[in-house]
C-alpha cells in the first residue's frame, strides 16, 4: 500500500472534530499513516494535545495563526512556550503572515509582532514549524533571514508563492507542502513552480477540512458535510478530510510529470524526516523504516 503522510491539517475544527475518529480511520486504511494537527489559537492548544494523546498517528502542532491574534490574551507566549516545553514530541504552528482578503483589517506590524517570536521560539526549541502566508512572501523571506537558518525545517504550509522564491527560502530550511490550494492556479504557473522545488523538499498536505480538492480526475472524493447545527434552508458545507490526500498526490505528480508512487515515496521521506525531530513520537517508525 502507498504511504502517505498529510503534513498540515486540522483535525480539531469544530466543523470535523466529533467525526475525527472516523476520518483517521479511513485516512489509515488508506495508508495515511500520520497527520500533523495544527493548533491556531490558545483555544484549540488543549484539544491538539489530546488528539495526539490518543492516536498515535497524530502530530501535534501549537501555534497562534495571524487570523485570531486579536484573540490573544496578555499570557499567550509564555502559555505557548509552556505547552511546547511540556510537549517535546510538538512542533510549532500554524502561523505567520497575511495580507489577503481573509485577513484584512488584522493589522500586518501587529502580525510580525507575534509572528517573530514564535519563530525565534521553533528555532531555539529546535522544533520544525509550519507557516501560512498569503500575500507576504518578501516580508516572510526578510524575517526569516534575520532569524535563520532553521535546520529542523520550516514548513511553508499550502505553497502558492513564485517558482523564483523557492531556491531563496530552500537555503533557509523550507519544505513546500503542497494542498487543494494548488488546483485553482494557472496550470503553467503552477508546474513552473512545482519543477523548481528540490525533490527532498516536496511535503503533501489537505489542509482539511479546507482546501477541498477540485481534479478532474476525482470523481468520488471522500466528503464529509456539515450537519449539525444548521438553520433551515442553509446550504451543507462540504468539507475537507485526510482521505483526499490521493487527490493531491495525483495532481502534483501528474504537474511534475511523475509517477504516483515515485512521489508519494518522496513526500513520505521528506515528512518522516522533517517531523522526526528530537522528542517526536514518530521517531521510532523513522528508526525502523531506515534499518529494512
Amino acid at each position: 500500500m502507498t504511504k502517505l503522510f498529510d503534513a498540515h491539517c486540522h483535525l480539531q475544527d469544530p466543523r470535523i472534530f466529533d467525526k475525527a475518529p472516523e476520518l483517521i480511520k479511513t485516512a489509515l486504511e488508506k495508508g495515511i499513516l500520520h497527520f500533523a494537527v495544527n493548533g491556531i489559537s490558545e483555544k484549540d492548544w488543549h484539544v491538539v494535545k489530546e488528539m495526539s494523546d490518543d492516536y498515535p498517528s497524530v502530530v501535534p502542532s501549537f501555534g497562534l495563526h495571524p487570523w485570531f491574534i486579536g484573540d490573544r490574551t496578555s499570557t499567550w507566549f509564555s502559555t505557548l512556550k509552556a505547552m511546547l516545553k511540556a510537549n517535546p514530541e510538538a512542533a510549532v504552528g500554524e502561523i505567520g503572515l497575511d495580507k489577503g482578503p481573509l485577513a484584512s483589517g488584522i493589522d500586518f506590524n501587529d502580525q510580525v509582532e507575534v509572528f517573530r517570536p514564535q519563530l525565534q521560539l521553533a528555532k531555539d526549541l529546535k522544533r520544525p514549524v509550519s507557516v501560512h502566508c498569503v500575500d507576504a512572501f518578501e516580508e516572510l523571506l526578510d524575517i526569516m533571514k534575520s532569524i535563520g537558518p532553521f535546520p529542523e525545517g520550516v514548513i511553508l504550509h499550502s505553497y502558492i508563492g513564485s517558482a523564483e522564491m523557492v531556491p531563496e527560502f530552500a537555503k533557509l530550511g523550507c519544505y513546500f507542502s503542497f494542498s487543494g490550494h494548488l488546483m485553482p492556479m494557472e496550470e503553467t504557473k503552477a508546474k513552473k513552480m512545482l519543477k523548481a522545488v528540490p525533490s527532498d523538499r516536496i511535503l503533501l498536505e489537505t489542509d482539511s477540512p479546507d482546501a477541498l480538492p477540485i481534479y478532474k480526475d476525482s470523481d468520488c472524493l471522500f466528503l464529509v458535510k456539515k450537519q449539525d447545527s444548521l438553520s433551515d434552508g442553509e446550504p451543507e458545507e462540504t468539507l475537507n478530510q485526510p482521505a483526499n490526500i490521493v487527490y493531491v498526490l495525483s495532481y502534483v505528480a501528474s504537474l511534475l510529470d511523475l509517477p504516483k508512487q515515485e512521489l508519494a515515496h518522496v513526500s513520505y521521506r521528506n515528512s518522516m524526516h522533517v517531523f522526526s525531530f528530537k522528542g517526536s513520537k514518530i521517531q521510532d517508525s523513522v528508526n525502523e523504516h531506515e534499518t529494512h
